[in-house]
């Protein structure tokens, strides 16, 4: 099979970026995952604003997106 290219994305990716990624593809707000992952708001909002530039995307939706179809490769 070939390379669809999101592996090297998802090597970009913080273990910590990546953990707020899943719960977003989940559906958990902002609040719920800083209060799960024992984090402030803002630090769950600076981790995803880094990980939308390295995932190319704009918004949480294909954020959301781009998590489930990195998970599948």
């Amino acid at each position: 099979m070939g390379s669809n290219g999101n592996e090297g994305r998802r090597l970009d990716l913080t273990p910590r970026e990546q953990e707020i990624l899943e719960c977003v593809a989940r559906g958990m707000r902002n609040g719920e995952i800083a209060s799960t992952l024992h984090l402030a708001e803002s630090t769950v909002k600076s981790h995803l604003t880094s990980a939308y530039l390295k995932l190319g995307v704009t918004n949480r939706t294909q954020a959301a997106i781009a998590t489930l179809a990195l998970d599948r490769v």
